[in-house]
């Protein structure tokens, strides 16, 4: 189910819809409050001009970080690694919840925004909020990308496309090792 938009603006009441069965309590609950959905155009800007200010940061040591994660996920998050495409844990769960990240289990995304791109990784079309994504304009490989980290630890996630499904257009193309599923 594609959200509908008001303005450049999606209805939590349309994101809602499936998990509320009754007319009444959708009007109750919600009350017409809409939050703002990202654009490519903001992204560039955040990769170039600065990102959102985080809610909180969390700074450890790379031998912290090595004890607390397995080798798998310090080496994509720390290190930015890559897993091979269809190898992750969370490449084809589709479960309610929140993926937060392995680092620190800040939430990053609802998983009513994820969605098969068909790219081998969990993909999404905007964060959980606007600040809980840090954009880094990438260019190694011999190609420009940006970067996708938790805006929280610095973790690399993966990275941001423009190719994504409507209404955003865009693709946050993410690590299964990044996150973990915090199921509802």
């Amino acid at each position: 189910i594609m959200p509908s938009l008001v303005g450049s603006e999606m209805c939590i009441r349309d994101r809602l819809k499936p998990l509320i069965s009754s007319k009444e309590k959708r009007k109750t609950i919600i009350k017409e409050k809409t939050i703002s959905m990202l654009t490519w155009k903001e992204i560039i800007h955040f990769a170039t001009k600065g990102n959102p200010t985080p809610t909180k940061r969390v700074e450890k040591t790379a031998t912290e970080w090595q004890i607390l994660l397995a080798p798998e996920q310090y080496r994509v998050t720390r290190q930015k690694g890559t897993e091979s495409p269809y190898t992750g844990a969370l490449c084809s769960i589709y479960d309610a919840g929140k993926y937060n990240c392995i680092c620190c289990n800040t939430p990053l995304f609802d998983a009513t925004i994820k969605f098969d791109s068909n790219s081998g990784w969990p993909s999404f079309t905007q964060p959980i909020q606007e600040n809980a994504i840090k954009y880094h304009k990438d260019v190694t490989f011999g190609m420009v990308r940006v970067e996708a980290l938790c805006n929280t630890c610095d973790a690399h996630l993966g990275h941001v496309f423009p190719d994504g499904p409507a209404p955003s257009g865009l693709r946050y193309c993410i690590n299964s090792a990044a996150m973990q599923l915090e199921k509802k």
